[in-house]
């Protein structure tokens, strides 16, 4: 296992920042902690890197306890969310600074820092400085430096947090095939629900301080299991379970709200004993697909999502009036949104 964490806690004062967290992350996966800001992913990944000590449990790193192994001696990689690059230094010797600093032979310095230029795709601009270069250019080189180590583990904070939604997008793409070059365990902290899903193999969803769900994007999307967790990854309607949403005849015992994905709903012109009835209260075109705003009788807002094709079919307009179809609805016996 690349990274074993037992009943591991971390508290400020009265705050448990991290509470008896156990997790394992196989090696050379590619593993996001995701969650709300305050929920502890951040803290557990400096715990893992050595720069907070935990306050109860145990930390394991390939095999081997590091609990209390000093940050220099875990052969760690670590990216900040801004950069953290020297700004006196060009980009060549901000990649090699850490094998200088191990004394490596200036001819390994120069083969090492070509490599990771090929690696993130900066060949020819290793004489510039950070100044000089983008601020995605400026994150892979903050990237190429954490690798010249070749560490064991790599831990990122927030990687692209700094930089606006087209780069960010750009580099997730990046991150996935950098990691499939260079198979490194790596964990990376994100608030960003659609980042996890589409960079992580495993997403470790947290809350509180407390691991909510461990699994794939797929898994946790489509069997969340917690309220919060399908609150918190993707968009959700939740409705008392008595507001009409479900037809009549359609029990649930659990919970006493309902949980309805927008793209579990349909809309149909005619009632049928399976829907029930709502007024269009505002649509909204966004090119690939539609969103529709309805109200319940009951007064309620439920938001649908429509492809284009549905939406031409149907031909909604504004105040009219429509019926329901949820085709997928999920209730929670410990109804919590903390």
């Amino acid at each position: 296992m690349g990274i074993e964490i037992q009943d591991v806690s971390k508290h400020y004062g009265s705050f448990h920042a991290v509470d008896r967290v156990n997790l394992s992350i196989k090696t050379d996966s590619l593993v996001a902690l995701l969650g709300p800001s305050g929920s502890g992913k951040s803290t557990l990944l400096r715990m893992i890197a050595g720069l907070e000590q935990p306050d109860e449990g145990r930390i394991a790193l390939l095999g081997r306890d590091a609990t209390h192994i000093p940050v220099q001696k875990r052969n760690i990689g670590f990216v900040f969310q801004h950069y953290a690059l020297f700004k006196h230094l060009t980009i060549r010797q901000n990649i090699g600074f850490a094998l200088d600093l191990r004394k490596t032979s200036k001819a390994r310095v120069r083969e090492r820092v070509e490599e990771l230029l090929a690696l993130i795709q900066l060949q020819g601009l290793g004489d510039r400085y950070p100044s000089q270069l983008s601020g995605g250019q400026r994150q892979r080189v903050a990237l190429a430096r954490a690798l010249a180590v070749q560490p064991q583990v790599l831990l990122l904070d927030e990687p692209f947090g700094a930089l606006d939604a087209k780069v960010r997008k750009e580099l997730r793409t990046w991150l996935r095939h950098l990691h499939e070059e260079v198979s490194v365990t790596t964990v990376f902290v994100t608030h960003d629900q659609e980042e996890a899903m589409e960079v992580a193999d495993e997403i470790v969803v947290m809350n509180q301080g407390k691991v909510e769900q461990v699994g794939t994007a797929t898994d946790i999307y489509d069997h969340p299991a917690s309220a919060f967790v399908m609150s918190f990854i993707g968009p959700v309607n939740v409705v008392p379970v008595h507001s009409g949403i479900l037809p009549i005849g359609n029990k649930v015992l659990e919970s006493d709200r309902v949980f309805l994905r927008p793209h579990d709903i349909d809309i149909d012109l005619t009632a049928s004993a399976d829907t029930v009835p709502a007024q269009v209260d505002r649509i909204v075109h966004l090119g690939w697909e539609v969103i529709v705003e309805v109200r319940l009788e009951s007064g309620e807002l439920i938001t649908v999502n429509l492809g284009r094709d549905r939406f031409n079919q149907i031909e909604l307009r504004s105040d009219q009036r429509v019926h329901l179809k949820p085709k997928s609805v999920k209730t929670f016996p410990a109804y919590a949104l903390k």
